[in-house]
């Protein structure tokens, strides 16, 4: 797996969490899930993504999207 991939897997996770939170805990939980699409909002129009820099940390392998 790719950085690029790890993430998209990443974010598509907490996605999918804070909207499974949401609707079976608390409706406010549905702030993470706004976070995760703001956070990818910016990653696109910047190229900074802290989620690519901790899983470059980790030793994933590089993709061509996050440098």
């Amino acid at each position: 797996m790719n950085l690029d991939r790890a993430v998209l897997a990443f974010a598509a996770i907490v996605v999918l969490a804070g909207s499974i939170l949401s609707v079976t805990v608390h409706p406010y939980w549905i702030a993470l899930t706004i976070f995760a699409g703001l956070n990818m909002l910016q990653a696109s129009v910047t190229g900074f993504c802290p989620a690519a820099m901790i899983f470059r940390r980790l030793g994933v392998a590089p993709g061509c999207a996050f440098r």
